[in-house]
C-alpha cells in the first residue's frame, strides 16, 4: 500500500531524522502551536493597545496604524541604525529599510559594507514569532516620527525600542488584551480539529503529552476549552489529553534555571501553593524548569520532543541545552510554499536562462584571458579559445540580452509571498539568516501541529541528503 500524498503546504520537513517510535513524551507549546490565532486580528489588537500606552507615555502616535504586510518574522531590528533588515545565512545584508523607507542599494551598501548581522549582539533585535509583527511595526513607524522631529531624539533608537517593548509587555501584563482575546475567541482563534486528532493520535499510542506554556492558567483553560472540547470525543476534556500542564513557564528560563514550582491550588482563583515532589498527573502547575519535567517524567534527551513556534523561546534552548528533540512551527510556510508552486514554471525558466547566463560568463572569461595572452604575449591562448575581440563583443551582447530576460523573473522571485520582504526562508539566491536558524535548532518544522495528522505517531521522519557545492560537479 503506498503512502497517502500530502499538500506540501501540510508537509513536515525534516533537518534530522526522527524516529517517532523512540519519542516517548512530547511537549507543546500553546499560542501560535496548538491553538492558531488570526494574525491579523491579534496582531492589530496587540497594536492598538500598545498604541494607548504609547500616548499615555506621551509619544505622538495618534495617526499610526498597524500594516501586517509591512514586516515579516525573520527580520533583525538594528537598533543602531533604526532599521529593519533582511539577512543571509551569513549576515549578509540583502534589504533594508530605514523606518517605514526602504534604503536604495547603493545607501544600504555604505550602511552594512563592513557589517554581518550577528545575533548575539545587542545591537541587533530578531523578529522570531508572530507575536513580534507588531512590534516591529510600531518601532519602524517611531523611527520615522523621531526622524520627522515629533520625538524628542535623546532617546536614540535603542530608547525607541525600549518604549515599543514596554508597551506590548504592559499591554500583556495587565491583562487587558487577553481579556479582549477571551471575550471574541470566536474572533481571533482559528478553528482546527485535525490538531485536536494530531494529539489524539499521539495520546492513544501512548505518548506521554505535556502542555509548557507562558500563558497564564485563566487564560489557557479558556483558550484550550475553546479551541479543544468541542473537537474531543464525548466526555472527553482538553485537560484528559496531558499528563502535565504547566502555565507561566517563562521560557526560555524555563530550560535554562533552577525555579521553583507552585501547585495551581485553586483553579477558580488562580491561587497558588510551592509544591515540592513529583509533578502529579492532571493537576495545573506554575512556573518550575525542565529539569523538573525531566525527573517527572522519568525521561531526558532525544526521548522528548518539544513543540513551538518561537526560534529561540521553544527550540533553541530546549535544543542547545537539553538535546530535546524539536519541531518548530512555522504558520507562515502554507503561503510560502504556495508562492514557490505557483511561480515553479516561471522558476524553471529562471533556473534555465542563468545556467545558459553562467556558460556565456564562463565563456567570455576565458576569451578575456586568451585576449590578455595575445597581447602580452607570456603565454599561449587557453586551448581551443579564440583571441578574438569581435567574439567578446558578441558574448557581451548576448549576456546584456540574457539579463533583460532574467531581471523581471529575478524581482517576482525576490517577492514571493511578501511584496516588500520576499519569502521566510530566503535571502536572494541564499538561505535567509532566519532559515539558518530553523536549520540549526529545529529537527523537523511545519506549518501547524495538524500536519501530525498525516503521518503515524510510530512513524521515521527521514531528512533528506543535502547536496554541497562540489557534488553538482560529479557526473
Amino acid at each position: 500500500m503506498s503512502a497517502p500524498t500530502i499538500d506540501p503546504e501540510h508537509g513536515i520537513f525534516v533537518n534530522r531524522t526522527i524516529n517517532l517510535r523512540s519519542i516517548k513524551a512530547i511537549g507543546y507549546d500553546m499560542d501560535y502551536t496548538l491553538v492558531h490565532y488570526n494574525v491579523d486580528d491579534w496582531e492589530t489588537a496587540a497594536f492598538t493597545h500598545a498604541k494607548g500606552r504609547l500616548l499615555e507615555m506621551g509619544f505622538p502616535v495618534e495617526q499610526i496604524e498597524f500594516d501586517p504586510s509591512a514586516v515579516i518574522r525573520g527580520l533583525a531590528i538594528d537598533l543602531q541604525e533604526g532599521n529593519l533588515v533582511k539577512a543571509t545565512r551569513f549576515g549578509y545584508v540583502i534589504r533594508a529599510a530605514h523606518g517605514t523607507s526602504f534604503l536604495e542599494y547603493d545607501q544600504m551598501r555604505r550602511t552594512y559594507a563592513g557589517t554581518m548581522v550577528d545575533l548575539a549582539e545587542d545591537r541587533f533585535e530578531f523578529i522570531n514569532t508572530l507575536f513580534s509583527l507588531s512590534e516591529a511595526s510600531l518601532y519602524a513607524q517611531l523611527v520615522d516620527l523621531m526622524d520627522e522631529g515629533r520625538i524628542e531624539t535623546g532617546i536614540g533608537y535603542h530608547g525607541l525600542y525600549r518604549a515599543v517593548v514596554a508597551s506590548l509587555d504592559g499591554a500583556h501584563q495587565d491583562g487587558t488584551l487577553k481579556r479582549a482575546i477571551i471575550a471574541e475567541p470566536e474572533r481571533f482563534v482559528e478553528p482546527d480539529p485535525l490538531g485536536v486528532l494530531a494529539l489524539l493520535d499521539q495520546f492513544e499510542a501512548g505518548k506521554r503529552l505535556m502542555l509548557i506554556t507562558n500563558s497564564e492558567w485563566e487564560y489557557t483553560v479558556r483558550i484550550m476549552e475553546h479551541a479543544f472540547d468541542p473537537h474531543l470525543p464525548s466526555g472527553m476534556s482538553w485537560r484528559d489529553l496531558f499528563e502535565a500542564i504547566i502555565v507561566s513557564a517563562d521560557k526560555p528560563s524555563f530550560f535554562t534555571s533552577d525555579k521553583p514550582l507552585y501547585k495551581v491550588v485553586d483553579e477558580d482563583a488562580a491561587l497558588l501553593r510551592p509544591h515540592i515532589g513529583e509533578i502529579e498527573p492532571g493537576s495545573v502547575f506554575f512556573g518550575g524548569c525542565a529539569a523538573q519535567v525531566e525527573t517527572f517524567l522519568g525521561l531526558s534527551g532525544d526521548e522528548i520532543l518539544y513543540v513551538g513556534d518561537h526560534l529561540f523561546g521553544d527550540v533553541h534552548f530546549s535544543k542547545a541545552l537539553l538535546r530535546w528533540r524539536t519541531a518548530l512551527i512555522l504558520r507562515e510556510l502554507e503561503s510560502e510554499v504556495e508562492g514557490l508552486r505557483s511561480f515553479l514554471p516561471d522558476g524553471l525558466k529562471l533556473e534555465s536562462l542563468m545556467a545558459e547566463k553562467s556558460s556565456l560568463e564562463a565563456e567570455l572569461s576565458a576569451v578575456r584571458l586568451a585576449l590578455q595572452r595575445d597581447r602580452i604575449g607570456y603565454a599561449p591562448p587557453p586551448p581551443g579559445v579564440p583571441a578574438d575581440k569581435k567574439k567578446l563583443d558578441s558574448l557581451r551582447s548576448q549576456l546584456a540580452a540574457i539579463d533583460e530576460e532574467i531581471t523581471p523573473l529575478a524581482v517576482s522571485a525576490s517577492r514571493l509571498r511578501n511584496e516588500a520582504w520576499g519569502p521566510l526562508m530566503r535571502s536572494g539566491i541564499d538561505k535567509s539568516l532566519f532559515a539558518r536558524q530553523v536549520e540549526k535548532y529545529a529537527d523537523c518544522y511545519t506549518s501547524r501541529v495538524a500536519n501530525f495528522v498525516n503521518v503515524s505517531p510510530f512513524a521515521l521522519l527521514r531528512a533528506s541528503r543535502v547536496d554541497l557545492p562540489h557534488d553538482t560537479w560529479i557526473g
